[in-house]
């Protein structure tokens, strides 16, 4: 089988099964999906969903999909729900993990059965044997049924959207830490994505926002898992402080038709 996921475990406890997205304008865009090597193991997002793509096929390569007992939907845009379905097929047993909202707006175009359902509020705590794992909303998230969580016994925090940042190039994109990303590249990307994927940011309370991050941060976390950002072990101070200035960061404004018509005539032949 041809692999288009580079998977490497990044602690004793997790698994990251890597993909990107190059974004013309933006860069290359991490898209990773975990695996969290409890008692009770648990997939983390499904990747995303392209044709091309073999989720169960390649998560196989870490770990016996009927051995699946929990499948954590941060939330279900496309880029986190791609194996879903063929996940559920491969682990009868396994149940996907939700909120109303998010069971809601998946169902609109999947269907699955309630009693294969978990659904779980931020604040709510999931038992998966040999830990818990608390459920929490990220400072950051485009989509309103976000959730992420802290593992309590191993300490890493699963943000979703929150923290991404498209990087440079594709290498930057595909390493193993963000440590060895350039600290002005970090920032950059990191103030750029907030714009663009969490566009509210920008009209926040000034004066709570610090409290709103200073929620995640008080949790102190081992290791930072993020959907669109290398994994963060030991996490960075900067990670923090950038989170901060989000309010404050650059606009995004995207290509417009006349850019779109520009970039298109330069991919004509001459």
């Amino acid at each position: 089988m041809a692999r288009y996921l580079q998977i490497h475990r990044a602690t004793q406890d997790v698994s990251v099964l890597h993909d990107r997205l190059d974004i013309p304008g933006l860069g290359s865009l991490p898209v990773n999906a975990f695996v969290l090597h409890a008692q009770q193991p648990v997939v983390v997002d499904t990747g995303l969903s392209t044709d091309d793509k073999d989720f169960v096929a390649e998560l196989a390569e870490v770990i016996d999909p009927a051995d699946v007992r929990w499948i954590w939907l941060t939330h279900p845009d496309r880029d986190h729900t791609g194996g879903i379905l063929t996940l559920l097929e491969a682990a009868p047993q396994a149940r996907l993990v939700t909120t109303f909202g998010g069971f809601g707006i998946f169902g609109c175009q999947y269907a699955v059965p309630m009693d294969r359902v978990y659904l779980l509020n931020p604040g709510q705590d999931l038992d998966v044997g040999d830990r818990t794992l608390s459920c929490l909303r990220p400072a950051l998230f485009d989509s309103p049924v976000t959730t992420g969580f802290l593992d309590r016994k191993g300490g890493a925090l699963f943000s979703s959207d929150c923290f991404g940042a498209p990087l440079p190039t594709p290498d930057l994109a595909g390493i193993d830490s963000v440590a060895s990303v350039p600290a002005d590249d970090l920032r950059a990307a990191q103030l750029l994505w907030a714009s663009a994927d969490s566009p509210w940011v920008r009209d926040v309370d000034r004066n709570r926002w610090p409290d709103r991050v200073g929620a995640m941060r008080s949790m102190a976390p081992s290791a930072i898992f993020s959907t669109h950002l290398p994994p963060a072990i030991g996490v960075p101070d900067a990670l923090w402080d950038t989170l901060l200035e989000a309010p404050d960061g650059p606009e995004f404004v995207g290509p417009d038709q006349a850019a779109l018509e520009e970039m298109l005539a330069s991919f004509e032949p001459a």
